[in-house]
Parts: C-alpha cells; structure tokens; sequence
C-alpha cells in the first residue's frame, strides 16, 4: 500500500498561516534536513553540463550548485520533482493536492502590499541582468540559454489587468532579452492592449516564490484574474506584495530574486529552435522583447532553474494546476471525478486519465468531451474507474487493456483546432482522441472485479512490516495499490 502524508517536515506547508517566508527557501531547507538535497560543490558550466546534472538526478533529490560558472549566486533545481514535495510544500496529505488546488481556482484573497520587501534587499542597474541571473543552456539544438523558473507578474495600465504565468526568457542585448508566449496567452493578450496605446507592459521577472504562488500563476483563469490572489488561499493568508522599484507592477516580496522591465510585442524578435514539454524541438517563429529597466534581490539570495522539456518539475508544475482545474470544469459537466491525473508521458500538458465513481460509467464520454472544452491543449482523455490509480502509467494501461473494447470505447474527433504547442498538430488543428476505460456490466462472465486480498488484511500486515522496520520496502503491484486506494477513496 502507498504511504499518503507529508513527510517528516510538513511544517513547511503553505496552510499553516503563520506568517511564514513566502519563498522556495523553507521547502529547500525542509529537503536538506531530510536528506532530499544534494551540493553541486565543483565548478559546473551552465552550458549544458547544469543541465546534465539536473537531468541524471531528475527523479531524486534536489540540486543546489555553489559554483556555477559565470553566475554570481548559488543555483537551485529540480525542487518540486514529485507530489510528495508539493504537498509538503502545501502543507496536505498528497490525496488533498487537488483539493487544495481546486479551492484555490474558486477562491480569492487581495494581496497585501509592504513596503519593505527582501526581494528588495539589493537593487542593481539593468546592465547587471546577465550577471546576477544565470541563464543556462541546456539542450543540444536549443537556440541559446534561458531563464525558465521566471513566474512573469504584469500590470495592464491600461485595463487595469494583472497577471502572473510563467514564459521563457532569453539573453539578447545587455538590457534586453527574448520572451517566448503563445498567442492566446494572458500576458499577450495584456501585452498587446498596452501597446494599442503606444506603450510597452510593465512587468516583472520573479524567480524564487513560494511553491504554492508558482503552481497559482499556472491555473488557467479568466483573463484579468490575479493569481496572486488566488494564491492566497492556498498560502492561508495573503500574498505579501511590494511595488516594483521602476513601475506599478506588484511582485512577490519574498521572491529571491526580481528582474523589472517592459514587454514589447510591437519589437518581434526571432527565436530559433527550443525544446518544449513534450520532449521535442519546436521553432515558433518570433516573440517578444523584454527592456530590462532594473534588478532587485535578498541578500542571500540563489537562482531557481526548472529543466525543461518532459522533466519532472516542469512536469508537474503545468500537471497539477490542470488538474485541479479540470477536476473543478468537470463538475459543471455533472462528471464527479474521484482523482484525475494529467500525465508525465504527456508533459505535464496534453494527456489527461479521469476517474470515475462506478455510479457515474455512463459519463465517461461526457468526461472526455468536457476535458477537450477546459483546456485546448489537451490531446488524449482516458477515463477510468475509481479502483485504477490514474496516476499510475502501469496501472491505467492495465485498464485500457482489460476493459475497453476498441470498436465500441474509442472516441476519434478529427481536425480540431488546437494551441500551437500541441504534438502532431498540423495547420493548427489535431485528432484528438478519448478512450472509455470503465468497466462494463456484461463484457464478462466472469465479471471485471480486481482479484486483490482483503482490505483489512492488507492494513494488519502493512503494520507488521512498519513495525519490522520494512514499511519503506513496501511496493505492491498498481493492481493491489490502485483497488485499495480505490477502496478508501470511496469510503468502503
């Protein structure tokens, strides 16, 4: 059986309300204390070689580099790689993330604004940009270096709009650099409406925030809902804002690090080639340029780095957010999930596995067409019943396997228009595929019960083996896992 808590440290959650730090730092010295985090103490180049460590290391600890080539500060990575460490880092058990998440999308608290922040601690020119963020390169045919743990928050002048989302920063210039954003992105959107009143988007570039304001500016909302304010609930208390040093825009006060500057769509500039969630190179054509007018910092500060591609906080960062808002669009399709899982294989991005209470198997086309309505960019829905654990690649294939009939369960919709980041798309459209994993009455004799030992069995020998000293070892097949995790989710 799986063990569901926090770890040892779960006084690092968001929940709490104490007034804790709201930066990365408490969950980093959380891991270090449980010996989650690893020193990168030789000299290590940003091209290419900080890159190969965080990826040998993916799926384990944490990384913190002392001595990176040409960076003024430490470097911190892979920090959110799995969903134990997110949720100690919300401060829940992991079967509540998307609980917490979900409440979070619904909820709002205002932001509270200090004028004395640490992320203000230090403040430099904009020439000192390069020097004091690190901007790492790390896969072969990638166009140059990025920053890619930057939370971007911006502030509309014009509609009065704020937003915070992540996007990709490359160096250009000394005080200029290149910013990768989807069309039908918020920040575009705001982008653009200031630059029809001839003016740039003040923004801000903020590395180091809390875990739960990170995965906030990764639901999707309404265009002009702050997710700083929605981060709110997750934090149980405000968001502790400060006035940006050279614009209006609000940012983090105890983010680690803090570039200021104005988003320019009116300047394209061309990309190249850069690798995407799904693992593969993407050349989008042109984005946009970002004027760097200032940069702020703590005085201890480090640098947060996220690998790109199909890594596993990269991952989870767009994984889980998803979910929960998925989860939540569901219920106004009348489809009551127990768990939902948006996949690794798919990036974190496009593939999609609902479950379903057995009440509720004649909903699961319902469920796949409502997943393709939330989110644009999701390819591929697989529903499944509350005995499968969807988190389990292993597992939902077993469903796949033993209880759809291909002819019958196998939802194609052909040519649908998608965001141009979707694999396979092609002129902007895509086959979009759902698969019906659900077990039905009458597909057997036999029927489709898990052959699994009792539940009250399981829980009496799972404390022999805690007791014996032998709970860490304990790895039982998806099968078992998945109808007892099932079994309790459901209250029997």
């Amino acid at each position: 059986m799986e063990e569901d808590s926090t770890g040892p440290d779960a006084e690092v959650g968001a929940g709490a309300g104490r007034g804790d730090d709201q930066s990365m730092r408490g969950l980093v010295e959380a891991l270090a204390r449980r010996g989650e985090l690893v020193d990168i103490d030789r000299p290590v180049d940003p091209r290419f070689e900080l890159g190969g460590v965080l990826a040998l290391l993916d799926r384990g600890p944490a990384v913190r580099f002392t001595d990176v080539k040409g960076s003024a500060l430490p470097v911190v990575g892979n920090v959110l790689t799995d969903r134990e460490r997110i949720a100690a880092a919300l401060g829940v058990p992991k079967s509540g993330i998307l609980d917490a998440l979900s409440a979070a999308i619904a909820s709002r608290q205002p932001t509270e604004e200090v004028t004395v922040a640490p992320c203000q601690e230090l403040r430099f020119p904009a020439a000192d940009v390069w020097r004091e963020v690190v901007t790492p390169t790390f896969f072969e045919k990638d166009s140059g270096g990025y920053i890619t743990a930057g939370m971007i928050v911006a502030h509309d002048p014009v509609t009065g709009h704020r937003n915070a989302s992540y996007a990709r920063i490359k160096p250009l210039e000394e005080t200029t650099g290149f910013v990768g954003i989807a069309p039908n992105h918020h920040l575009s959107a705001l982008a653009r409406s200031a630059a029809t009143a001839g003016r740039g988007l003040p923004v801000a570039v903020t590395l180091g925030s809390h875990p739960a304001i990170q995965l906030a500016a990764c639901f999707y909302l309404g265009l002009g809902d702050d997710e700083l304010e929605h981060a709110g609930h997750l934090l149980g208390e405000p968001v502790r804002v400060v006035r940006a040093t050279t614009s209006d825009v609000l940012v983090p006060a105890d983010a680690e690090v803090v570039i200021e500057g104005v988003l320019r769509v009116d300047r394209p500039v061309h990309e190249g080639l850069v690798s995407e969630y799904h693992g593969m190179y993407e050349d989008y054509g042109d984005g946009c340029t970002l004027e760097v007018t200032a940069v702020t910092r703590r005085a201890d500060a480090s640098v947060q780095v996220i690998l790109p591609g199909l890594a596993a906080e990269h991952s989870f960062l767009g994984a889980l957010p998803i979910a929960a808002g998925l989860r939540h669009a569901l219920r106004g399709f009348g489809c009551r999930a127990t768990d939902l899982a948006v996949t690794l294989s798919g990036g974190g991005r496009v593939d999609v596995v609902v479950a379903l209470p057995p009440e509720q198997r004649k909903q699961a086309k319902r469920a796949i067409l409502g997943c393709f309505a939330a989110v644009s960019m999701i390819k591929q829905v697989t529903v499944v019943d509350s005995d499968v654990d969807v988190w389990d690649a292993e597992h939902v294939q077993w469903a796949r396997t033993s209880r759809m009939r291909w002819e019958r369960d196998l939802v194609l919709v052909p040519a649908v228009p998608c965001d141009r980041n979707v694999p396979m798309q092609q002129d902007g459209t895509v086959t979009k595929v759902g698969m019906d994993a659900t077990a039905k009455p009458g597909d057997r004799a036999a029927g489709n019960e898990l052959a699994v030992p009792p539940r009250e069995t399981m829980d009496r020998v799972h404390g022999w083996l805690t007791s014996d000293g032998l709970g860490g070892k304990v790895r039982p097949t998806p099968v078992v896992r998945g109808a007892l995790h099932g079994a309790h989710e459901d209250g029997r």
